[in-house]
This record gives C-alpha cells, sequence and structure tokens, in this order.
C-alpha cells in the first residue's frame, strides 16, 4: 500500500508544467504551496498577511511574492520568500512540481510551486509580512463545510466566479477566509490529488484536468493582453 505522501507525489507530476509558460511576457511571481502529512492526511500550511501591508492586508495566502534578479527559476523564488515570510529553511522542502499558474490582480503570472514539509515544522513568522500561519485539511478544498462562488472581474475585465472557503480552526477558535487565487490554487491540488468531484461547481474538464487547466490559462492570459492593448 503506496503511502499517502507516495500516492500524492506520483498524482502531482504528471501535473508538472516546468518552465512551460516561463516566456510569457508578464512581471514574475511565485507561491509555495507547503503540504504536510498529519495523523495520516495531507495538510496545506497558509499565511495570513500582516495588516500593515499596502497590498491585501490580513488575507490569507500562501508564502510566496515576486520574482528577484537573483532568483534562478520560479522554483527559487518560492523558497526564498518561505523562507523570508515563515523561516522555513529551502533544504527543509522536498520541491515536487510546478502547476499551471494564475494571473493576481496586479498581472503578474504566479507560480504555484507544490513541496512537502515537515510535519515537525514550526513557523516563525515575519511580523513585517505574516501576522498568523494555520494548516487546513487538503481535502476542505473539495468537500468544504462553508463555501460560496463569488462573482469576480479582472482589471481586464474578464468575469468568472471565484471560490471562497470559510475554515474554523476550532484548536484555536478562529476563522479563516480562503478565496481568490490562493482559493483558486487550494482547489487545483486537490482535484489533482485526490481525483474525485467536489461538491460544487468547477470551471474544469474533470475528465481532462491537465488540458482544461492550460486551456483557462490561456483564456484569462489572452484577455489580459488584449486589455493591455486597449489600454496603450
Amino acid at each position: 500500500r503506496k503511502s499517502v505522501k507516495e500516492k500524492a507525489r506520483l498524482r502531482l507530476r504528471e501535473f508538472d508544467v516546468g518552465d512551460k509558460f516561463s516566456h510569457l511576457p508578464l512581471a514574475r511571481a511565485s507561491v509555495l504551496l507547503p503540504l504536510l502529512v498529519r495523523e495520516g492526511r495531507l495538510h496545506l500550511l497558509l499565511t495570513v498577511r500582516a495588516m500593515q501591508l499596502r497590498r491585501s492586508p490580513g488575507e490569507v495566502c500562501f508564502p510566496g511574492g515576486k520574482r528577484e534578479e537573483m532568483d534562478k527559476d520560479e522554483i527559487d523564488t518560492a523558497l526564498r520568500e518561505a523562507k523570508e515570510e515563515v523561516g522555513l529553511q529551502p533544504e527543509k522542502v522536498e520541491v515536487i512540481c510546478r502547476l499551471v499558474p494564475g494571473i493576481d490582480k496586479m498581472n503578474h503570472l504566479v507560480t504555484p510551486v507544490v513541496g512537502f514539509i515537515e510535519d515537525t515544522f514550526q513557523a516563525t513568522p515575519n511580523p513585517d509580512e505574516v501576522s498568523d500561519v494555520f494548516v487546513v485539511p487538503l481535502e476542505y478544498f473539495i468537500k468544504p463545510l462553508n463555501y460560496k462562488a463569488l462573482p469576480y472581474k479582472t482589471s481586464s475585465g474578464y468575469s468568472s466566479w471565484v471560490h471562497c472557503f470559510i475554515y474554523v480552526d476550532h484548536e484555536r477558535k478562529t476563522s479563516f477566509k480562503i478565496w481568490g487565487l490562493t482559493a483558486h490554487f487550494a482547489v487545483f491540488l486537490a482535484l489533482i490529488i485526490f481525483g474525485k468531484r467536489p461538491t460544487f461547481e468547477v470551471d474544469y474538464d474533470l475528465d481532462n484536468l491537465i488540458s482544461s487547466a492550460e486551456n483557462n490559462f490561456m483564456n484569462l492570459y489572452a484577455s489580459v493582453c488584449e486589455r493591455k492593448k486597449s489600454n496603450l
């Protein structure tokens, strides 16, 4: 019987896009999707952005940020940012793959980098950037207790729906709102690993998850390019 980790690894490697989208002429950013196994179940580590940040203060996100000159690739960016934000040492991350990117509000090409971390990892949040760190069972992103879809329009005029989850951490008596691009990446990760239909609507062809995710992304990218042209 393959371990939970081994099964996830095999599934994820089939979805690795490598640097397939790295040539696109957008400013770049990366996020790390840190997976860990707790009590035999996969969990995802998330952070809450510090309130004093100019952009999206207090919002839930993955460790990550903009690419810097010294970064070799998207993986480097994600690992560097995770170290700066939560004290996660790069050598403590088993990087598995890069998934289909997203485009954020600032029109950055955001690449999700998936990696396994130890269950024993103790985050040391950098208070300038992160106000909290928590974990959510990955399965919550296909079988949530509290979910709604919010209508959303990108700056490029592309309208769609975004996932919005409310996750209650009973031990800490805190609830977290996970939505937007962060929720989008978490849902896609859960769909890949579990291969099950979620309890809510998703805009993927679940029988052709890779190609439909890439098509969705290219449509979004095309709409961003159109908007840029019309703004010139």
